[in-house]
């Protein structure tokens, strides 16, 4: 089953996902898999009034939240896509960006922010909002991924992902 985007034109944050796992790609919900941090994360930073569920992704948009994977195809892991499948849905994903033209674009993961910017898998990045962007008006925020295969603590998560908060509370576009 196809795994459709949740996103609508003015979002104040589209989190931006590798690709769907097979669990989200059979039930058709973002973010499914069993044990992934993602709706707590949103609840804990406030980003929403209540922790959603899996099977609510739709209602993101009540609070201006949208997402979109990188890549359409389900795979088990991320290792599963091979580099022009990247270098494609990066390109894909320039274009929804500036389609839709949130404020914020969130990429969920170093290698995701790499592979919509074409950077080399080498390439050094800061965790958090990234000081350019490539969409002229819309911010870039680079946060953890909410796999619980990540090693990152909760906690610190949960740093990056208030601190988006912090942004859309700014109003609209920030970055001129």
């Amino acid at each position: 089953m196809a795994l459709p985007d949740i996103v609508m034109p003015g979002l104040d944050v589209l989190f931006v996902g590798y690709n769907p796992g097979l669990k989200s790609a059979d039930t058709g919900h973002h973010f499914a898999g069993p044990g992934n941090l993602f709706w707590a994360l949103l609840a804990d930073a406030n980003l929403t009034g209540h922790r959603l569920t899996w099977q609510e992704d739709h209602q993101l948009l009540v609070w201006r939240l949208g997402l979109t994977n990188l890549v359409a195809r389900e795979t088990p892991g991320s290792a599963d896509l091979g580099p022009d499948e990247r270098r494609s849905g990066a390109r894909v994903l320039r274009h929804k960006i500036a389609q839709f033209n949130p404020k914020i674009v969130a990429l969920l993961g170093k290698d995701i922010f790499r592979a919509y910017r074409n950077l080399p898998s080498s390439a050094g990045i800061a965790w958090g909002i990234q000081p350019d962007g490539l969409v002229t008006g819309v911010w870039e925020a680079v946060l953890p991924n909410p796999s619980r295969r990540s090693t990152m603590p909760y906690d610190l998560r949960l740093r990056y992902f208030s601190e988006l908060k912090g942004l859309v509370e700014w109003g609209p576009h920030p970055r001129p």
